[in-house]
């Protein structure tokens, strides 16, 4: 279950859906049985190079930053685990997504997935882990953004800078 969606990067060239980005973010966490609840937020360019900064110890912006509470369910509670968040840049994504993903639209999916992905305990520091990873960001975005294969044009390479997980 996504917890929470804010989109806070009203630039033009920006503008996200975010009730669609929700419910990938809510079927990839079922695809994966993940419970527990995360917050999606669309911040823009400076704010994410300030958060890069701060939890990455990296200079400027980046498409996406994840942040995993890895809290643990408390026995016998209704209260659902709050897994954690991830932040994504729209106008980092735009500025990419012609040599990555191919669109805008494959783009924002990626990083949702990769997001979740990086939430749940997956990780790209490695070349098994990337290769792991890839396989379930690919076989999700099958499943809930293009409902059937790949198109042509979309390709997963990760630069070594793709986002990260804070720790």
């Amino acid at each position: 279950m996504v917890e929470d969606v804010r989109s806070a990067d009203d630039s033009p060239q920006s503008v996200v859906d975010v009730d669609r980005w929700e419910r990938l973010a809510a079927a990839s966490l079922r695809t994966e049985q993940a419970t527990g609840e995360l917050t999606l937020t669309f911040i823009d360019r400076d704010e994410i190079a300030a958060l890069n900064a701060e939890h990455m110890g990296k200079t400027g912006p980046t498409d996406v930053l994840s942040f995993p509470l890895d809290d643990e369910p408390m026995p016998d509670s209704d209260i659902p685990v709050l897994l954690g968040d991830i932040v994504i840049s729209p106008a980092v994504a735009a500025g990419q997504c012609a040599e990555h993903a191919g669109t805008f639209d494959d783009e924002i999916a990626l990083l949702v997935v990769h997001g979740v992905l990086h939430i749940i305990g997956h990780d790209h520091a490695d070349p098994e882990e990337r290769m792991v990873m890839q396989e379930r960001e690919l076989a999700l975005l099958s499943q809930h953004h293009w409902e059937g294969p790949a198109p042509v044009g979309f390709r997963q390479d990760h630069r070594d800078d793709l986002g990260g997980t804070a720790e």
